[in-house]
């Protein structure tokens, strides 16, 4: 994981609205108009959130059709751990060292 990915995790479980689709995501997958409403968050804005999780590795999307062929599309998540310590941050920066990234060009 270079330090780009290592960024893009912890903005995507820095916000509480994330962490919300996290949680009721760990009881299963679930199609978005499903968990909108358990979230109490219109849809646009649950896309938003879904889509840096999907981005940070931490959940799947797939599009399905219902018995009656509506499109659903269901998230679930991805097995993760997040684990970060001096030596998580210390081989990001390697990995960016290691691609030829100029220092000015890490995020």
């Amino acid at each position: 994981m270079n330090s780009e990915e290592l960024l893009a995790l912890l903005s995507a479980v820095g916000h509480a609205q994330r962490l919300r689709v996290i949680a009721e995501l760990a009881g299963g997958r679930l199609y978005v108009s499903e968990l909108a409403r358990r979230l109490e968050m219109s849809r646009p804005l649950l896309y938003m959130h879904l889509d840096r999780l999907e981005k940070a590795g931490l959940v799947v999307g797939r599009l399905e059709l219902s018995e009656d062929g509506k499109a659903l599309k269901y998230f679930e998540l991805t097995p993760f751990e997040l684990k970060l310590n001096v030596a998580t941050v210390l081989a990001a920066l390697r990995e960016d060292a290691a691609a030829g990234a100029a220092p000015d060009e890490r995020p």
